[in-house]
C-alpha cells in the first residue's frame, strides 16, 4: 500500500514529479525510490574529478548489465529448446552488445531525459549506459519479476526482431580472425591511442595482416574500436561479410 501512495506521490506532487511523468511515459513504470532513477541518468561527466566518492550511474549500469545478461539468456533458454550453447550465446551477445542497447535507448528517447542531468552533447553510448543503469534501478525499484517483465515486455518483445538478428553476423572481429584461418593470414590488434575527450577515454585500435598496417578504428570502449576497426579492414581485404 505504501508503494501504490508513494508512486502516485512522486507522479503528482514531489518535487521531482515531472521525471517520475518522463520515466512512466517512456518506460511504463511508475518508479517509488525516484532517486535511484534520478541516479541512472546522472553520467560521470558531471562529477569533476571526484574519485573519492563519483556520484555516477556507473554502478546502476554494472548491475543493470548483469541482470540484463542473466534475463535475456533465461529468455533464449526457453524461446530456443533445440538450440546449442553456441547459438545461445551468440544470440544473448548480439542483443545485449553496446550497439543494440544505443540504439534501443534512442529509440526510446532516453536521451532526452538524459539531456537534463549532463553536459555537452549527449552521445549514444551515453543513452545505451543509462538504459543499463535504469535496469538496475527498476531492480532496485520492483525487485526481480518486474524488472525482468520490463527486459522482456519493453526490449525484447516490443524493440527486437529476433528472427533478424538470428540471420545477421555483425561480430566484424570474429569474421576477420575467421578469415585469416582460412587464409591462413597471421592477424594482430593494436593499441595505437587512448586519449581523453570531452572527459572520456577515447580508444584508437589498429588492424594489422602479416605485419601490414590495414586499418584503424575509434571508439569509447576498447572493444567497440577493435570492431571497427575489423569492419574496415574486411572491407578493405574485400572479404565477403554475413
Amino acid at each position: 500500500m505504501f508503494s501504490f501512495f508513494k508512486r502516485k506521490y512522486n507522479l503528482y506532487l514531489a518535487p521531482k514529479r515531472n521525471l517520475a511523468k518522463n520515466i512512466k511515459k517512456t518506460l511504463h513504470y511508475e518508479p517509488v525510490r525516484i532517486n535511484l532513477f534520478e541516479l541512472a541518468f546522472h553520467h560521470k561527466s558531471l562529477n569533476n574529478g571526484d574519485t573519492i566518492y563519483p556520484y555516477s550511474n556507473e554502478r546502476l549500469e554494472y548491475l543493470g548489465d548483469a541482470f540484463l545478461s542473466m534475463v535475456v539468456g533465461e529468455y533464449l533458454f526457453q524461446k530456443y529448446p533445440y538450440k546449442n550453447e553456441g547459438f545461445l550465446t551468440k544470440m544473448r551477445s548480439k542483443i545485449v552488445k553496446r550497439k543494440t542497447l544505443n540504439d534501443l535507448a534512442q529509440d526510446l528517447g532516453l536521451d532526452v531525459i538524459l539531456s537534463d542531468y549532463s553536459i555537452g552533447v549527449i552521445s549514444n553510448t551515453m543513452a545505451g549506459n543509462a538504459f543499463e543503469a535504469l535496469i538496475g534501478a527498476i531492480y532496485l525499484d520492483g525487485g526481480y519479476e518486474k524488472a525482468k517483465k520490463f527486459v522482456v515486455r519493453e526490449m525484447l518483445l516490443q524493440h527486437l526482431d529476433l528472427a533478424e538478428l538470428e540471420s545477421v553476423d555483425d561480430n566484424y572481429k570474429s569474421q576477420l580472425l575467421e578469415w585469416s584461418q582460412k587464409s591462413n593470414k597471421s592477424i594482430e590488434f593494436k593499441l595505437l591511442s587512448k586519449t581523453k575527450t570531452n572527459g572520456r577515454d577515447l580508444f584508437k585500435m589498429a588492424v594489422s595482416v602479416d605485419e601490414e598496417l590495414i586499418s584503424e578504428g575509434e571508439a569509447y570502449n576498447k572493444k567497440s574500436a577493435e570492431q571497427k576497426a575489423a569492419q574496415v579492414a574486411l572491407r578493405c581485404l574485400k572479404v565477403n561479410v554475413s
